[in-house]
């Protein structure tokens, strides 16, 4: 049965939208902004790299980077995502979200600048060295994800938090438009008053040496938005939520959230006192009564960002893949090393500006009208819905280039108009203070699990099954065409998985996670004979 709120929490929960609000938006999502850009920046250049260090002299094609390098290059960042998720949402519950999320934007930036700084006496050296960075540059992109969520989760108020919490989330969508259009001017900077030769027509003219300072450049410009906001965020107080219910300091949390709201709130010491001493508040992350309470709305977390971004990843990561499929690029021997970087930014910008920007501005406008269950599911669906329109007749849209594009934005629409929002913001309402940050982590870990699956399988299964067609080094896959159609598939699991998810839209997080509920109440409850003589065991929800 439910108790009376905490004063300061209820505070906090029914605040009128304030300048805080949007300023702790701010903060965070240049976080995330930084995130994206570092993550999918890397897709602009990877052509480049290929042809910068692995060209043969007097070879037909330029170079392109060998499968095993390739996968290292664009995944290393994803798996130090991985365990950064899981080491910092485990350390955001032990040591506090304030203390730890200073450190994930600091290890950004250091890793972001080293990234382009990468050096080698020769090519493999040099790889080795921009994977060893950006392996930890994700591990600091990792801590973000249950940090930032975690803070504006327990910042918000009840009405409007899942619109700030995906407003949050929304800065990756520029962040990845930022890192096309980095791509686009770097590019048109570095030609700009030179002559410029296809490789076709002159392979040594083709890749000028200012060619190597682009890729340095788009990669190290990641470092600009997190430093910006680093000491905006050492600034921020610790979240009333973790002072009371984890540190157990009812007088710090109160002081703390009276200076934010312009209150005066009662710190409430004896009641904090006797809530935290509650059964509901004290099982662990192993514990029976959290597989009770909690079980099943992990694995929906977990398996729907698992499935989830092992589309979103494919599609992100390997977009030049897929247009160069559609002929909507030309071939790389018609072009120059500096002008495909221009191409294949141009395309990405595009892409991100008609699909992946507004999906996410239409689930912050629409996310506490119409519930995260339902975005999650029509997202899911019309993701299933237009990978399978685009693999099945995936011919037909090798020669209608414009009709292709426009429904490959839309899938990037509904996939940001849908799970790629919701399951960032669901995992941050649902479970308890203590626990949050570490589940947070556990799901988001899930998710890059699935970008992992997703960039180095569809690295080798879109890959042409004719043999003629192949990148050198690559072993035949089995085409663009049924890796989209698999994709489908993966959605359309992800629509079921989505049932296992509760829904948090205009609940306080204490009632959807369980930590305000009186279990005395309960226990009498449980005790009191019914009419019949029959006992009451109806288990606390």
């Amino acid at each position: 049965m439910p108790r009376e709120q905490l004063e300061v929490l209820n505070a906090l929960d029914v605040a009128k939208t304030q300048l805080y609000h949007f300023t702790a938006i701010v903060i965070a999502g240049m976080g995330f902004f930084t995130d994206a850009y570092d993550l999918f920046s890397i897709s602009v250049v990877t052509k480049l790299l290929g042809r910068i260090y692995y060209t043969q002299p007097d070879a037909s094609k330029p170079g392109i980077l060998p499968v095993k390098i390739s996968a290292a290059v664009t995944g290393v960042a994803l798996v130090g995502t991985l365990f950064g998720q899981l080491f910092f949402g485990w350390l955001g519950d032990k040591m506090g979200r304030k203390k730890v999320y200073g450190l994930t934007l600091a290890l950004m930036i250091f890793c972001s600048l080293a990234s382009g700084l990468s050096f080698g006496h020769h090519a493999r050296g040099t790889m080795a060295t921009l994977c060893f960075f950006r392996f930890w540059l994700g591990f600091g992109i990792g801590g973000d994800y249950p940090l930032s969520a975690t803070i504006m989760s327990e910042y918000a108020n009840k009405k409007t938090r899942g619109s700030f919490i995906a407003a949050v989330f929304a800065m990756q969508g520029f962040g990845i438009l930022t890192g096309g259009i980095v791509g686009l001017i770097v590019s048109a900077a570095f030609e700009h008053g030179i002559t410029v030769y296809s490789y076709n027509a002159n392979p040594e003219l083709s890749l000028p040496p200012r060619a190597d300072y682009v890729w340095r450049i788009i990669l190290m410009f990641g470092a600009v938005p997190a430093a910006m906001t680093y000491y905006w965020r050492m600034q921020m107080p610790e979240t009333a939520r973790y002072t009371a219910l984890i540190a157990k300091n009812a007088k710090q949390a109160a002081n703390d959230m009276a200076s934010v709201l312009k209150v005066e709130i009662d710190p409430e010491e004896a009641k904090l006192e006797k809530l935290t001493e509650e059964p509901s508040n004290q099982f662990g992350l192993f514990s029976k009564e959290f597989l009770r309470r909690h079980g099943l709305h992990l694995l929906g977390t977990t398996t729907c960002w698992f499935l989830l971004d092992i589309a979103f990843y494919s599609q992100n990561l390997f977009q030049k893949n897929i247009f160069t499929a559609i002929n909507w690029l030309p071939s790389a021997g018609k072009m120059s090393a500096i002008q495909e970087v221009y191409k294949v930014s141009r395309a990405q910008t595009l892409i991100a500006l008609c699909g992946t920007v507004p999906g996410y501005w239409v689930t912050v406008l629409l996310i506490d009208r119409i519930g995260r269950f339902t975005i999650q599911l029509q997202g899911f669906f019309f993701m299933t819905v237009f990978m399978f329109a685009l693999g099945i007749p995936f011919h037909h849209w090798t020669l209608h280039k414009v009709p292709f594009i426009i429904m490959y934005s839309l899938t990037f629409f509904f996939s940001n108009f849908g799970p790629n929002a919701t399951t960032f913001v669901v995992p941050a309402e649902i479970f308890p203070a203590r626990l949050r940050s570490t589940c947070h982590g556990i799901s988001a870990a899930a998710g890059k699990a699935g970008a992992i699956v997703g960039a180095f399988g569809f690295l080798y299964a879109s890959e042409s099954d004719h043999f003629l067609e192949k990148d050198p080094g690559y072993p035949k896959g089995i085409g663009v065409k049924y890796s989209l159609i698999v994709l489908g598939f993966v959605s359309l699991l992800g629509m079921g998985f989505t049932f296992l998810v509760p829904e948090a839209n205009g609940k306080s997080l204490e009632e959807m996670s369980g930590e305000n509920e009186d279990d005395t109440i309960d226990a009498a409850e449980e005790s009191t004979p019914d009419k019949q003589g029959a006992y009451n065991r109806t288990a606390p929800v």
